[in-house]
């Protein structure tokens, strides 16, 4: 049997009909969330980003982790790699919970 720690989980970007548009993956849903929320309109800064809601499935069940992220632009560290951009897109995240549909 594998150890559930070790395996990367598939968290399906679902929109308020019900459609589910893209797939994040992770070990834990918040880390699939950060993905998500990295694809959020970029602010100028952390302070000026607008937080937006949106819900991720875990596929294969019915489980609906409820998040509020917001995103932001900010200069690249200065030792970063050759292929990275001047600026980069930072995002955080809030859980605001877990709901469970009836049907999927």
């Amino acid at each position: 049997m594998a150890n559930r720690s070790n395996d990367k989980r598939n968290f399906a970007l679902r929109s308020e009909t019900g459609e589910e548009t893209k797939v994040f993956s992770g070990k834990m849903p918040r880390q699939a969330a950060l993905k998500a929320a990295r694809r959020l309109e970029a602010a100028d800064s952390e302070e000026e980003s607008a937080r937006s809601e949106f819900r991720l499935r875990e596929k294969g069940t019915k489980k609906l982790h409820i998040y509020e992220g917001w995103a932001w632009r900010e200069q690249a560290p200065e030792d970063k790699p050759d292929w990275m951009a001047e600026t980069i897109t930072q995002a955080n995240v809030s859980k605001e919970g877990i709901e469970y549909l009836d049907e999927l």
